[in-house]
């Protein structure tokens, strides 16, 4: 199975004064750090290997996640350094310890899709990128995606239009070559390379059927808190 880089380096501003001292990474969510149940969840769905891309407060992550070991997942780091590189440059910076091809999420999601079948289509796709995507309309967030017949029409977060029905789903699937014209140490956004590789071709798509969750927000927060308590026990997958 691919590497998951996780973004967690953000300042989480939206969820201040609880971030300040503590990354969001961190938080506690039914008792245990939010990032123990990505985990949790990514071990289940068969992941072997992930990279913590942190910034800021990054050595208290690694300090409460250590290797890995106790969650059954080997983790690695990447920190972005005194600048914060932005997510897409997060990613630049780590593709030393991500190999030839990797899936990307966010540092606040839990997404319980498939993420094997996400593989087997990005192998199939011949693409240097692939966005996943969800059927919103507008209901968890706003929609920025117009997807049909199994390609991505448009995407753009500033210029949203009639027809976004779907919302990018969190979780991406790149090969290294996708980054080779991201700006060298400076910052650079997913959003702006998922825009670039849509314009150049090379965006796949994979449409998820089941919803995200997220603690970027106080609403989310408490929303995935609900889930995550009332869910099914995540099964570890075996070897």
């Amino acid at each position: 199975m691919l590497t998951v880089a996780i973004l967690a380096g953000g300042m989480a501003t939206r969820l201040l004064p609880a971030t300040q001292t503590v990354p969001k990474s961190l938080l506690e969510v039914n008792g245990e750090p939010f990032v123990v149940h990505q985990l949790r969840l990514l071990r289940g769905k068969g992941i072997r290997r992930v990279v913590l891309c942190v910034g800021h407060l990054g050595e208290l992550v690694q300090h409460a996640v250590g290797d890995g070991a106790a969650f059954g997942v080997q983790v690695d780091y990447s920190f972005d350094g005194p600048v914060l590189l932005g997510t897409a440059g997060a990613i630049k910076n780590a593709l030393p310890k991500l190999g030839d091809s990797f899936f990307v999420m966010y540092g606040d999601s839990y997404l319980p899709c498939d993420y094997a079948a996400i593989a087997r289509s990005f192998e199939s796709a011949e693409a240097l990128g692939m966005m996943t995507v969800f059927r919103n309309e507008g209901k968890w967030d706003t929609s920025n995606v117009e997807f049909e017949a199994g390609k991505i029409l448009a995407y753009s977060k500033a210029e949203r239009t009639p027809s976004m029905r779907y919302i990018d789903y969190g979780l991406g699937v790149f090969r290294a070559q996708a980054f080779d014209q991201s700006p060298e140490g400076k910052p650079y956004d997913l959003a702006e390379l998922y825009a670039d590789l849509l314009q150049r071709k090379q965006l796949a798509a994979y449409e998820v059927r089941e919803r995200f969750y997220e603690i970027g927000s106080p609403a989310g927060l408490r929303e995935t808190s609900e889930f995550l308590a009332a869910g099914k026990p995540i099964r570890i997958a075996h070897e």
